[in-house]
């Protein structure tokens, strides 16, 4: 058991929590929640023991075993799988021990430090090391290279791979799903469902969160409250307690009347999308919890558009890639309305197709038709990579808008948490969060009509997702998106297209069954390194692959005939139920001479209501059959 008591924890002159007392159980698995310089950090550091705590004691026992993340990651010559070997220090002392005690001739050491290696399952650790690595989205031609050779994105998945290969009792992970992927994200997570020790996470992925978690800690003030639960389920708690504030009953009420029209709006044109049904499920919930974001500091939202031309991009026959294609045969149609999620492994493709229609890079092959009022909105980490580090935020946006008032600029960059003096600081000071806010900020005054967002999330804390959530919900453009935040795709687009292995296919399902379409994958994976003895992805017969494609659909044709005429069934009585609704709203209707044409009208929307039904479940047995 860990316990805090009468903790307080200064950085410089800021108090980051006073007199807090809370105690961590055996098992447990805790998520740290506040914003951007809050504590977080430092409440692990101080776990650590790495800074002192102003007041009070931390209790931990004497034989825990401690695994943190490093956050930095030297270059270097040794290779990928001896570095996250090295983490298991007493498997590398054993090592060593052997070594000594052979050179001396010693064996009867040598028979007791080998027996001391079975039991720490020393023999199975390279195996144990490509696991991890495999997971993370490394290859096997990556393992035995050398820590210099990686970009800064993968030496944060060795310090993963690292902390994970430690041998801990108490494992602290500080935002592990930055620089993840959706496919990595959802192994870590199953990894950590099977850990068995105690755990605390930083994160500002929700459904990461959600699936791992037993209990939260958050930065309210200067206080450390916990909630029992999940964060979803700190959420409601919390906006339980904060409905209860008389002050914020008016701004509560006017979110979730905010919401109930994005509903609305969003229920009219999309119910015939498996994940569509997902979506309206979660924008329901929604409203239940917006008030335990109510005072959040982030209140931001996408100018009205005066141009959004019905079509905006029309892709044909793309091929993508570098020295050799990545994806062939890319066709797609971006009208105004299209909301696209990109699913597929890390290094299939997404990130290039974004900068191909950003005209970031070009296309090897193919033809890509633009509206002539287009105008793109293009969010990636080189965005904030590439931010001039004298200028302040004040000048960056004056820059976009030199029409626009002080004060209007004041009042745009409150939104992102920008306020008094901090608006005229030289960004190179900022942390990785408030830079990202920035870039984000510089991509939202520029008004596009199609958004191009490659992991806008990387960086920003929870409410600042849950505010960039919102303002994605009523934003008037298109948007094409690639996430690992299943919480941010599931409210926020209406469709899934997913890369894999060179081809480009919708997906015709919601997150759930694609997760279960990833397990599937690395089962299969898994599988083929076993018949062959290696940790290699099997080879691709892209012949094969074409032919195979080809059956599928023929065989699916009838199920496809069959989705399309139940798909005009459901459009047909949402039209006639709108039109319901439409007599229903006039006052009219409800005089004593109408009531028989009322109980009339009534009875036929419920019998349109339980039609609908009937048919959107015939329809989401079908999508099953098609998905599986």
């Amino acid at each position: 058991m860990i316990s805090l008591n009468n903790v307080s924890l200064m950085r410089g002159n800021q108090m980051l929590f006073e007199d807090a007392s809370l105690t961590l159980r055996v098992g447990q698995r805790t998520g740290v929640i506040g914003r951007n310089g809050a504590g977080k950090t430092s409440l692990f550091k101080a776990l650590s023991e790495e800074i002192p705590i102003e007041q009070g004691s931390i209790e931990l026992p004497n034989d825990l075993r401690t695994s943190t993340m490093s956050q930095e990651t030297p270059g270097s010559t040794r290779s990928a799988v001896d570095f996250v070997i090295d983490a298991d220090k007493p498997f590398r002392e054993l090592e060593q021990a052997i070594a000594k005690a052979e050179a001396a001739g010693d064996h009867d050491a040598v028979a007791h430090l080998h027996s001391d290696l079975e039991n720490i399952d020393g023999y199975n650790i390279t195996n144990r090391a490509e696991q991890l690595l495999s997971g993370l989205g490394f290859h096997k031609d990556m393992f035995e290279q050398p820590i210099s050779n990686f970009s800064g994105g993968w030496r944060v998945r060795l310090n993963l791979a690292a902390a994970l290969m430690c041998p801990s009792d108490l494992l602290m992970l500080d935002e592990p799903t930055n620089h993840l992927d959706l496919e990595a994200t959802v192994w870590l997570e199953q990894w950590l469902q099977r850990y068995q020790g105690t755990l605390l996470i930083i994160s500002h992925d929700r459904s990461f969160l959600d699936a791992v978690i037993d209990h939260v800690i958050s930065f309210e003030g200067a206080r450390l409250v916990t909630y029992t639960g999940n964060y979803s389920a700190y959420e409601k708690l919390r906006a339980q307690r904060l409905a209860l504030q008389q002050a914020m009953m008016a701004k509560q009420q006017k979110r979730r009347e905010e919401i109930e029209n994005f509903v609305r709006r969003f229920r009219a044109k999309a119910s015939k999308a498996t994940q569509a049904q997902s979506r309206l499920k979660e924008l329901n919930r929604m409203q239940d919890i917006a008030p335990a974001h109510i005072d959040s500091p982030f209140k931001f939202q996408f100018p009205e558009l005066d141009q959004l031309p019905d079509f905006l991009m029309q892709i044909r026959d793309l091929t993508i890639g570098f020295d050799s294609p990545l994806v062939n045969k890319i066709t797609l149609g971006i009208r105004s309305e299209t909301r696209i999620g990109l699913l597929g492994f890390n290094g299939s493709g997404k990130s290039t197709l974004l900068k191909v229609l950003a005209e970031q890079m070009q296309a090897m092959d193919g033809q890509i038709t633009r509206a002539k009022k287009l105008k793109v909105g293009y969010y990636a980490q080189h965005q904030v990579d590439e931010l001039n580090q004298q200028s302040t935020p004040f000048e960056i946006i004056q820059r976009l808008d030199p029409k626009a008032s002080s004060q209007e600029i004041r009042n745009f960059l409150g939104g992102f948490d920008f306020r008094g003096e901090r608006i005229n600081e030289k960004i190179g000071i900022f942390s990785g969060g408030e830079k990202a806010r920035l870039a984000l900020a510089k991509v939202v005054r520029n008004s596009p009509n199609l958004l191009l967002m490659d992991e806008p999330t990387n960086h920003l804390d929870l409410e600042m997702v849950h505010a960039l959530t919102v303002a994605l919900q009523e934003y008037q453009g298109a948007l094409v998106i690639v996430s690992h935040d299943r919480h941010l795709l599931g409210n926020t687009v209406d469709e899934f297209y997913s890369i894999h292995q060179g081809v480009f296919a919708e997906f015709k399902g919601d997150l759930k069954d694609y997760e279960k379409w990833i397990g599937k994958q690395v089962a299969v994976n898994q599988s083929a390194q076993k018949d062959n003895g290696a940790t290699s992805l099997p080879k691709v017969d892209k012949k094969q692959q074409r032919q195979d494609a080809a059956a599928k659909r023929e065989a699916q044709a009838p199920l496809r005939k069959q989705e399309k005429q139940l798909e005009k069934e459901i459009d047909k009585i949402n039209v006639a139920l709108k039109k319901i609704e439409e007599q229903l709203s006039d006052s009219g209707m409800y005089e004593d001479k109408n009531k028989a044409k009322l109980t009339e009208i009534l009875q036929q929307q419920g019998e349109l209501k339980s039609q609908l039904a009937e048919t959107e479940e015939v329809w989401m047995e079908v999508m099953e059959q098609l998905i599986s």
